[in-house]
């Protein structure tokens, strides 16, 4: 029986808030909890009795803070809203300068690997001894660079003409270079 009750009167005050709820969807937040009427109307015969003045004024003085807050609120709203809007204008100029960036990059490791791609072929085309003689003077990570992408048969006589010390090391280099672009 008590269960009944209890369900009857939240369901009693429950609907009422609901609807009330749903009607204030349509309206901005803050107008639902404006004051629905003067605090002077609501006084109207009650100026002789001291707590309900000070009630009134307590009720007039957080009615006053909800709605500048609620103001506050709206504020707050439309500073995120701008700042949301220049983060996407920050986020498409940075997107456009990496786009430029991976252009440009592109474009000059296309020129350095057409100036390898020469260069390999200027070695390709070389009498091996003289290939060798130029190799040896070289840094040896560039030179077993070279090395790697000549051909392979002018490669092996390269490394012939070349003396076995200085062989032996860029053949190192060679199978360090290997293992590191793995």
């Amino acid at each position: 029986m008590r269960n009944r009750v209890l369900s009857l009167l939240a369901l009693g005050f429950g609907l009422p808030a609901a609807a009330l709820l749903w009607d204030a969807q349509a309206y901005r937040l803050s107008d639902l909890f404006a004051a629905f009427a003067e605090p002077t109307g609501l006084m109207r015969g009650c100026t002789d009795i001291p707590e309900a003045v000070a009630l009134a004024e307590t009720l007039q003085t957080r009615s006053l803070r909800i709605e500048r807050y609620m103001g506050s609120l709206e504020e707050k709203k439309a500073e995120i809203v701008r700042a949301e809007a220049a983060l996407r204008d920050r986020l498409a100029e940075l997107k456009a300068q990496k786009a430029t960036l991976r252009s440009r990059r592109d474009g000059t490791s296309q020129a350095v690997r057409s100036d390898i791609d020469r260069l390999v072929a200027l070695y390709d085309q070389m009498k091996p001894a003289e290939a060798a003689a130029i190799l040896t003077n070289l840094p040896s990570d560039f030179a077993a660079e070279i090395l790697m992408r000549v051909n392979p048969e002018t490669g092996a006589r390269i490394i012939a003409a070349v003396e076995p010390r200085q062989a032996a090391l860029l053949t190192a280099e060679m199978g360090a270079r290997s293992v590191r672009k793995r």
